[in-house]
């Protein structure tokens, strides 16, 4: 049983318990804010073995079946796992995002806490780590290890990474929410060019949430439209070996084998495919989204 606290400006550990075999929570602090995850060490294995560090997608949470599942596995497996909560503003945040609660988070908020949980790693001798992103999860992942080489992070695996052009994004925003994404943002970007980023945009909607309340610079953050929203072109940015796990039959994310399939390169770029499973890969396609990650753990892309 390990209980400590640690005092640095990344985090500070409240409190941590872990036991072999046993899924224990921990909590870090971070920018004010309490962040948790779910810290599980797999039979027999020490942390020094290495860790698996897995971000959940948008407005999601840990415990979800798609990580939760993917967890369980890779853990039964022998992998050591930290399944984190993005706190999306939100003092100790579980379970899925309240569309009804004020939006003051931004997309790229994620990577400084994906850096404070590798501090936290480093301080408890966990390592090397694979980071792992699923959907919005896998471009913050992919986002993290391109502008901000971590040298705690040995490989990457982008699950059903998210891809983006400014033609679907402003087509969706209009589908969903019932008015055009251009006059929003401009609305948004005028507020942040007076300084007034905290600016409250009421009922405006975002993401998934309709009719939601949401701040400027919240806004901006997911809207501006960016080329790095299309995680593909980050890929020959990233230094370490990365795999990208792509679902057969998704509908959320469309075309990315295609987008990733010239990119890949022995040594450095994978491409695997689960046939025939969606965007979340529930039940038995957990085991093939493990297969892949496996094999690409022990004998490299």
């Amino acid at each position: 049983m390990w209980r400590g606290v640690i005092v640095g400006i990344a985090a500070i550990v409240l409190m941590t318990t872990v036991t072999p075999l046993n899924a224990e929570e921990v909590r870090i602090k971070h920018a004010g804010l309490t962040l948790n995850g779910v810290l599980t060490i797999a039979e027999g294995k020490a942390p020094d073995a290495g860790v698996v560090m897995i971000v959940h997608g948008t407005l999601a949470h840990n415990t979800m079946d798609t990580i939760s599942n993917l967890n369980d596995v890779l853990v039964e497996r022998g992998l050591n796992t930290l399944a984190i909560n993005l706190s999306l503003g939100i003092d100790d945040r579980h379970g899925m995002y309240d569309c009804q609660t004020l939006h003051r988070h931004r997309h790229l908020d994620a990577l400084d806490e994906i850096d404070a949980w590798l501090a936290w790693l480093k301080k408890r001798n966990f390592g090397p780590v694979t980071l792992l992103g699923h959907s919005r999860g896998g471009n913050q992942v992919a986002r993290f290890a391109a502008e901000r080489p971590h040298s705690m992070i040995e490989r990457l695996v982008l699950m059903a990474p998210a891809t983006w052009n400014a033609d679907g994004a402003a087509k969706g925003f209009e589908k969903r929410h019932g008015r055009p994404l251009a006059g929003v943002l401009k609305k948004a970007s005028t507020f942040i060019e007076a300084g007034q980023g905290h600016k409250v945009m009421a009922k405006t909607g975002l993401l998934y949430c309709t009719g939601a309340d949401v701040t400027a610079a919240s806004f901006q953050s997911y809207y501006r439209p960016h080329p790095r929203f299309d995680t593909p072109t980050i890929l020959a940015e990233i230094s370490v070996p990365t795999l990208v796990v792509a679902a057969g039959s998704a509908a959320v994310i469309r075309g990315l084998p295609e987008s990733v399939a010239p990119l890949t390169k022995p040594g450095n770029i994978g491409l695997s495919v689960v046939d025939d499973a969606d965007h979340f890969f529930l039940d038995l396609f957990a085991e093939d989204v493990a297969d892949a990650i496996e094999e690409f753990l022990s004998a490299g892309i």
